[in-house]
C-alpha cells in the first residue's frame, strides 16, 4: 500500500481531485478529503467520556449523505484537537480521524467499516493538522502499489495540490525563529542541533505518543535516539532530541488547550 496526499489552497480544487479519484475507480476506502469546517446549528454534541485522553476535545456527530456534488460519499463531522471541527468525506477518514485521536460521530444508515488503515501516514497527521488549521484542504489516498501511486499523485499535482513533504517544510518554517531562540538561550548551538532538535520535536507530535504522560513515552523516545545513535556514530544527539521532543509536547498540549478554550 502506498500512501499519497495533497494539501489544497482552494477547497474546489480539493473536491475535484476527490471526484476524479473516485471516477477512475478507487474505492471509497481508499480516499478521503478532510477540511476545516465551522460549528453549524442541528449538529447533534456527542459528550466526551470521562475515560477520554487530555485534549482529545469534544466530538460533533452526524453523518450527512452526501456533499459538494459528492453523491453517494460518507460525510463524518469530528474535533480535531488543535484544529477545531473538520468534515471527512469518505470512509478513509474515519480511520485518519482515529488515528488523529478526533472522535467521531455515528455513522446514519450504517456502521463504517475500514480495513484500510495499513499505510496511514500517523506521522504525518500533525502536518496535515497545521494545513487544516490555516485553513487548507487535505486529499489523502491509498494506492495498491507504486504505479497507482504515481497516477494519483500526478492527479494531484494536475488539480493544483502541494505535497506534504513542502507542507512539513512550510510548518517548521512557520516555528523555527521561536524555537532557534528558545534553544539559544539554553546556551546551546541550534545551527549544530536543529536537525535532532527538529526530530525529537516531530517524535513528540506522532499519533502514537501524543498526549500520553511523559514516563508512558520514555521507552519509545530512548529507542528513537539509540536508532538515531547506530545511524550518526558519535554524534552527540541525544540532548537536543529529548529537548526538541519536550518542546513538541508543549507545542500540542498548548494547541489543545486554545482548542478547550475556543
Amino acid at each position: 500500500m502506498k500512501t499519497i496526499s495533497g494539501v489544497f489552497r482552494s477547497r474546489s480544487n480539493a473536491e475535484r481531485a476527490l471526484a476524479e479519484m473516485r471516477s477512475v475507480g478507487l474505492p471509497e476506502e481508499q480516499i478521503t478529503l478532510l477540511t476545516p469546517e465551522r460549528i453549524e446549528t442541528g449538529l447533534q454534541s456527542v459528550p466526551t467520556v470521562a475515560a477520554e485522553q487530555p485534549g482529545m476535545g469534544k466530538a460533533i456527530g452526524a453523518v450527512l449523505g452526501g456533499s459538494a456534488g459528492l453523491s453517494g460519499a460518507a460525510l463524518i463531522m469530528a474535533i480535531i484537537p488543535g484544529v477545531g471541527p473538520i468534515t471527512a468525506i469518505g470512509l478513509l477518514g474515519s480511520a485518519i480521524l482515529g488515528a488523529a485521536g478526533a472522535g467521531i460521530g455515528a455513522a446514519a444508515g450504517g456502521k463504517l467499516e475500514n480495513s484500510m488503515t495499513e499505510g496511514l501516514p500517523e506521522d504525518e497527521l500533525f502536518v496535515y493538522e497545521d494545513a487544516l488549521r490555516r485553513g487548507r484542504s487535505v486529499v489523502i489516498a491509498i494506492g495498491e502499489d507504486e504505479a497507482a501511486a504515481n497516477r494519483f499523485r500526478e492527479l494531484l499535482k494536475a488539480e493544483g495540490a502541494e505535497e506534504v513533504d513542502a507542507a512539513r517544510e512550510q510548518w517548521w518554517i512557520g516555528l523555527r525563529d521561536a524555537e532557534k531562540e528558545h534553544y539559544t538561550t539554553l546556551g546551546k548551538n541550534f545551527g549544530n542541533d536543529e536537525k535532532f532538535y527538529r526530530l525529537g520535536f516531530e517524535s513528540a507530535l506522532h499519533a502514537r505518543t501524543r498526549c500520553k504522560e511523559y514516563d508512558q513515552v520514555m521507552g519509545e523516545m530512548t529507542a528513537q535516539i539509540e536508532d538515531l545513535e547506530r545511524q550518526y556514530p558519535g554524534v552527540d544527539l541525544a540532548e537536543p532530541f529529548t529537548r526538541g521532543y519536550e518542546r513538541g509536547r508543549d507545542y500540542y498540549q498548548d494547541l489543545c488547550s486554545k482548542s478547550r478554550a475556543a
